[in-house]
C-alpha cells in the first residue's frame, strides 16, 4: 500500500483527509455504485472482488442517548446489546438515519468511521484483527478505503470488541 500525499488528496473525502493527516498507509478503491443493489457492503465486496468478510459497514446507534459508531463485517449484523456493553452502557438501538447523516456529515451507504463532522465513540468488531487489511467506506457510496485494522483503531480512536453476529 502506498501513502497518499496531501496533493493527491485534494478533492478527497474527510475520511481520506483524516488518514493522510494521520500519516497511515491506505489505498482508495472506487467502483460504480448501483443504487438498486440491496446491500452497500456486499456491492462493494462484489465490485472490488474481495472477500465480504474483509468489507466492514459503518452503522450509527443510539446507546443510552449517545450516538455511537459500530463497524462490523457486511457478512453479519450488529449485536446491539454487545455494542452497549462494549461502551459500558445498557441499551442500544439503531439511530435515526437522518440524525446519523447530520451528525457524521455523510449519507447512509457512505458513512465512514473516519473524518466525521462530529467525533463519535467508535467500536470496531474484533473479527477485523483476523485480516491484514479491511475495507471501510471512504465517505461516499462507491468509494472504499483499505487499511490495517490497527490503523483504523488508531485514527478513529476506536476500541475493538466482539459486536457482530454471524
Amino acid at each position: 500500500m502506498s501513502k497518499k500525499s496531501k496533493k493527491q488528496q485534494s478533492g478527497g473525502t474527510p475520511a481520506t483527509v483524516a488518514l493522510t493527516g494521520a500519516g497511515v498507509e491506505y489505498r482508495v478503491h472506487a467502483y460504480d455504485h448501483d443504487p438498486s443493489h440491496p446491500s452497500y457492503g456486499e456491492e462493494a465486496a462484489e465490485a472490488l472482488g474481495v472477500s465480504p468478510e474483509r468489507v466492514f459497514k459503518t452503522l450509527v446507534a443510539d446507546v443510552d442517548g449517545a450516538l455511537t459508531v459500530a463497524v462490523v463485517p457486511v457478512t453479519g449484523s450488529l449485536d446491539l446489546k454487545a455494542l452497549a456493553s462494549a461502551v459500558g452502557r445498557k441499551r442500544a438501538a439503531m439511530a435515526d438515519p437522518a440524525l446519523a447523516e447530520r451528525t457524521t456529515g455523510y449519507v447512509v451507504g457512505g458513512i465512514s468511521p473516519l473524518g466525521q463532522r462530529k467525533k463519535l465513540p467508535t467500536v470496531l468488531d474484533a473479527s477485523a484483527a483476523e485480516h491484514p487489511t479491511i475495507y471501510v467506506s471512504a465517505g461516499r457510496r462507491g468509494l472504499e478505503v483499505e487499511l490495517s485494522p490497527g490503523d483504523l483503531l488508531k485514527v478513529a480512536d476506536a476500541l475493538s470488541a466482539p459486536i457482530a453476529r454471524a
